[in-house]
């Protein structure tokens, strides 16, 4: 009996590798295969093209075309660099005529909330965008992964907490660019998708802040003096010190940027225990509102 059991097991253990087989082979062939079913994002963009073409090469990484022929062949880049330019354009035009009190700088950094790669990688991963590029990129799919899982901690955007898979961001912008070419450089077309793709718009009242500019914004405001420790090449790390106190460190191997970002944030989260402060918290989102009122006047 106990050989009868030995032997079902080693069968299942069989059946299990080969369904591992089978997911490692559809997932290296995922975005690598022939030209997607495109219909379904015509779908998501309520927009029909014209030119198939354009939608095709909005969702061709170079490094498939590389992969195919070994050169320079379709891919999304020419059609990404026009989709940023169009998406700066309509976001400064909407909020031009949307905010008519606001000045230049609250105005460039609301339209930079609604445009950076962030918020337009959240966009490709909630309309599912990313499912339709193919690519010969390594460690996308899992980049991928990591970085929904990272967004669902912060509903609207991380602030520089997350690290973004350029290539999310990058397909936005070739669709956007792609969308614009096709209906003849209509900008009400193109506007018409982008709300589609970016709702939730970033408004004045939902705008946040870098964590390094709010601390240093925070400190400021009580005569603190802060200061950062970079060993980010030695331990992917950053450390803040108030005075000679250590409030705060912030980790990350794949961005320095981010390491100093998340040193910010838990500076933030630590300063008014540290220091004993009771009424820390309450300072601390005193100046968000402070930094949001600014943006209004």
């Amino acid at each position: 009996m106990p050989a009868m059991e030995a032997e079902q097991e080693r069968r299942e253990e069989e059946e299990v590798v080969k369904e591992l087989e089978t997911l490692c082979i559809q997932e290296k062939q995922s975005g690598s295969g022939s030209v997607p079913d495109l219909n379904e994002v015509e779908e998501i963009l309520g927009y029909r093209f014209k030119n198939r073409r354009l939608l095709e090469d909005a969702f061709t990484h170079a490094s498939f075309s590389a992969g195919e022929g070994g050169g320079g062949g379709a891919s999304y880049e020419r059609l990404e660099y026009v989709g940023d330019a169009v998406l700066t354009l309509l976001f400064s035009k909407e909020h031009y005529f949307l905010y008519p009190n606001f000045p230049p700088g609250p105005l460039t950094q609301l339209r930079a909330a609604n445009v950076d790669s962030e918020k337009l990688a959240r966009a490709a991963v909630k309309h599912g965008l990313h499912r339709f590029l193919r690519h010969k990129k390594p460690f996308l799919e899992e980049k991928i992964q990591r970085f929904k899982q990272g967004i669902s901690e912060y509903p609207l955007h991380s602030n520089g907490l997350v690290h973004v898979p350029k290539a999310l961001a990058d397909i936005v912008e070739s669709t956007i660019g792609a969308v614009f070419i096709d209906s003849n450089s209509s900008t009400d077309t193109a506007w018409t998708v982008c709300k589609t793709l970016l709702e939730p718009i970033i408004t004045p009242e939902t705008i946040g802040t870098h964590p390094v500019t709010m601390l240093y914004q925070f400190c400021q405001k009580r005569n603190l003096a802060v200061k950062f420790v970079d060993q980010w090449k030695e331990c992917t790390a950053f450390d803040v010190f108030i005075g000679d106190q250590h409030v705060g460190r912030g980790v990350c191997g794949l961005k320095k940027e981010i390491a100093c970002n998340r040193a910010a944030k838990n500076a933030m989260d630590n300063i008014g225990r540290i220091l004993g402060e009771t009424d820390v918290f309450q300072q601390y989102h005193g100046c968000l509102s402070h930094i949001q009122q600014s943006l209004e006047q």
